[in-house]
């Protein structure tokens, strides 16, 4: 390694860490050595620090030994040495940068420097980019912060199963507005998530894709963080907790911890611009986690020691080859990052004169920049898959019947059905559900295409810019087509796709539609566990969670809500060898709490050995594991004698004096912990929910997210146990977030689980 990046880098980190002993030392003189230090919306303290030292930050005295350490991390500047024939140093001091830079982070919030929550991003802080908070927020160089617990499970799913293979953190700015656009779009279209932060010359990236209207925040996979380089702490914040959440680890496992997102959190640093000393001593930290540095510019290059995988800095000058455009130069760019990475990259090919990926799939379109909508408030919209005989379908025709959206005027709406049917020889009329809430996602995955909902709320919007490069109605046709052949091509061996404007036909396919739809739901509805002999497993999460397995039944569906028994069904026939194997029930051990020989034994192999037995209808004895990407937690309550639901978008405290961050980590990583369990949000309407136990009736808190968004479904419960009014004897976090409130309230309203046998 050159004595050049030794020096610029330990230099950086010398530097940051006596500016963060400096500024504690302010911020204490200020604010108390008791003032409060934590990051919003999540459970793990300082996560770097937490992860790193085991250390639980939670007021500014708590930095003092963390600064101590990160002291004794540092090395003088290399003095006349020429050569230097290992990275320990270097590594060193990056990871005291690291300590340094979160440091400094979280004195900031208890100096009350970052806005709480963040307006940068329409799903983090609710306001948009042309707000004036983004100008005082640009300002003050900090946008989105630390990406909050909630977010991160929600993405947990799409990081395992591959639709999302990695991130990116970008630091600094591009040469051009127009390099920016370029290097950011080649990173969705390969649904890469983007981080950003960092300046050069006082000039973000994260301006310079403001200026070009490119929509930021979680919902399109860009994530800006702020404005210096110091930010970038989330990135590796982010990477830790991913250790943490879904690899079971423990704080202070920093080896294990820097060893998981080597081989399983594909991430690389993009410097672009020039690179100062902190930039130099922020990779040195990244590169401790297994993260290359890739610079657009000309620095000197670290070739392979064995820290990363491959090579740990890379020179990719953006003028090095004359003649190519911005946009050649950007895949060239993002092409050469995920070699170095080796990041397992899967694109679909959909012929669309549209940007395609999953990194589109949150795109909104506003109704200033609405070309036309189909659906929502003015129109209907409806989609329709059917299995059709194999002489009814001609593979790859499609077909516009009725006007194209050119006859309305801009901004404005018009009906609209979507129909694909499709023939195959393993394809079964189970199987018309599942591919049909693929057309949502399929749809979705276009640059400037909106779709919400299904069935017949269907609302789809093309944009401007989308109707402007060409797209038509037969291009969601094309879409389809490709989608099914690609994803689901074991099962679906032809495909024929009708896009519907003429409103006799619309009329006629909907009435149609409806009736399937109407099937469909009793069908579904009445499957029961007692009427198969296999459930199926999930083993998605386990890239994540290795020890942690789903056991999908009919009657209870995955915890992360995404994967239902059919779905299962499906996902086997399209990949035999995949992650949902069926699971004969064998021998019913105890028909009450759920045992199965035939589910004991593939838990046990499928857990390597960590997992014995699994109660299916229990959350008290042997419950299952969870990964960390659930949408509720459920908990006992001893006093109450019964239990809570804590919802995932529930930022509340709870009668357990947790939040849902915290519970999580009590839940998550393939643990089995009696009396907490990860459920998918819809398991609580079966009637095999916690039946060993009471069943629905033992719930006795409930987030009233819950209580908003199923009303339906759950009063639909309620009657069936008996108790008509029984949601209205739930409590919520606008009664109670404590016991002591919580019990009152239950003896008042008459809680059924008051009379019910102990649970203890």
């Amino acid at each position: 390694m050159s004595r050049y990046i030794a020096t610029r880098a330990i230099r950086g980190a010398n530097a940051l860490v006596a500016e963060a002993e400096a500024l504690l030392q302010k911020a204490i003189v200020e604010k108390g050595g008791d003032a409060q230090v934590a990051f919003p919306n999540t459970a793990y303290y300082l996560p770097v620090i937490y992860g790193m030292l085991g250390q639980e930050v939670t007021k500014l005295e708590d930095l003092k030994p963390v600064l101590e350490h990160a002291k004794k991390l540092l090395h003088p500047p290399p003095n006349g040495k020429v050569w230097m024939p290992y990275l320990g140093e270097t590594l060193d001091c990056g990871m005291a940068t690291l300590l340094a830079m979160e440091a400094i982070e979280g004195i900031r919030f208890a100096l009350g420097e970052q806005p709480e929550p963040y307006p940068g991003l329409q799903l983090a802080g609710g306001t948009s980019f042309t707000s004036p908070e983004f100008e005082k927020e640009a300002a003050d160089g900090h946008l989105n912060g630390p990406i909050d617990d909630i977010q991160l499970r929600s993405w947990g799913i799409q990081l395992v199963d591959g639709r999302m293979p990695g991130f990116a953190a970008i630091v600094g700015a591009a040469r051009t507005n127009k390099a920016a656009v370029a290097i950011v779009r080649e990173l969705q279209q390969r649904n890469i998530l983007v981080f950003l932060s960092g300046n050069v010359n006082g000039r973000s990236i994260i301006d310079q894709l403001h200026e070009e209207g490119v929509e930021m925040g979680y919902d399109t996979y860009i994530v800006p963080f702020g404005r210096d380089t110091i930010s970038a702490i989330y990135a590796l914040g982010f990477a830790t907790r991913s250790a943490l959440t879904f690899g079971g680890l423990k704080p202070g496992q920093w080896r294990e911890i820097l060893l998981y997102n080597k081989y399983r959190v594909f991430a690389f640093v993009l410097a672009l611009g020039e690179v100062d000393d902190l930039k130099y001593a922020a990779a040195a930290g990244a590169i401790s986690y297994g993260f290359p540095t890739i610079a657009d510019t000309v620095i000197p290059q670290i070739l392979p020691t064995g820290i990363t995988s491959y090579e740990h800095v890379i020179s990719m000058p953006w003028n090095e080859i004359e003649g190519e455009t911005d946009e050649e130069k950007a895949a060239r760019l993002v092409q050469r990052c995920i070699e170095v990475r080796g990041v397992k990259v899967r694109i679909t090919e959909v012929p669309i004169p549209v940007p395609y990926g999953s990194a589109f799939e949150g795109e909104v379109v506003r109704r200033a920049n609405m070309r036309v909508e189909f659906g929502g408030k003015y129109s209907r919209a409806f989609e329709y898959l059917r299995m059709a005989e194999w002489d009814e379908v001609e593979d790859g025709k499609i077909e516009v019947i009725g006007p194209d959206y050119t006859t309305v005027e801009e901004g404005g709406s018009m009906d609209m059905g979507i129909i694909v049917e499709v023939a195959g020889r393993k394809m079964q009329k189970d199987f018309e559900p599942v591919l049909e809430r693929q057309i949502h996602y399929f749809i979705n995955g276009a640059s400037g295409i909106q779709h919400i909902g299904q069935r017949d709320i269907a609302w789809i919007r093309i944009s401007k810019e989308a109707a402007e490069k060409g797209f038509s109605l037969r291009h969601f046709g094309d879409i389809l087509y490709a989608r099914f052949h690609a994803d689901f091509g074991a099962i679906v061996d032809k495909v024929q796709v009708k896009i519907l404007t003429d409103p006799e036909l619309i009329q006629s396919w909907l009435e149609r539609a409806r009736e399937a739809y109407h099937e469909r739901n009793i069908r579904l509805a009445g499957m029961t566990d007692e009427s198969v002999d296999t459930f199926y497993s999930c083993t998605l999460c386990q890239s994540f969670a290795p020890n942690h397995v789903c056991i999908i039944s009919p009657q209870r569906l995955g915890l992360c809500g995404a994967y239902n028994w059919l779905d299962c069904k499906a996902s086997h026939e399209i990949n035999p060898t995949g992650p949902n194997q069926p699971i004969p029930k064998k021998e019913c051990l105890d028909p009450v709490k759920g045992y199965f020989t035939g589910v004991n034994e593939y838990a046990r192999q499928a857990s390597h050995g960590t997992v014995d037995q699994v109660a299916m209808y229990s959350i008290m004895e042997n419950p299952m594991t969870a990964c960390g990407c659930f949408e509720c937690i459920v908990m006992v309550i001893p006093e109450a004698n019964g239990v809570m639901v804590v919802s995932r978008e529930d930022p509340s405290m709870t009668p357990a004096g947790m939040t849902f961050s915290t519970l999580a980590g009590m839940a998550g990583g393939g643990l089995q912990t009696p009396g907490v369990m990860g459920v998918g949000k819809f398991y609580l309407t079966s009637p095999k929910f916690i039946s060993a136990d009471g069943g629905f009736k033992r719930v006795v808190w409930m987030s009233s997210f819950l209580k908003e968004t199923m009303a339906e479904e759950l009063k639909a419960v309620a009657e069936r146990e008996g108790i008509p009014d029984l949601i209205e004897r739930i409590a919520d976090e606008r009664v109670a977030t404590t016991v002591e409130e919580l019990l009152p309230w239950l003896e008042e309203h008459d809680h059924p689980a008051l009379k019910m046998p102990p649970l203890l």
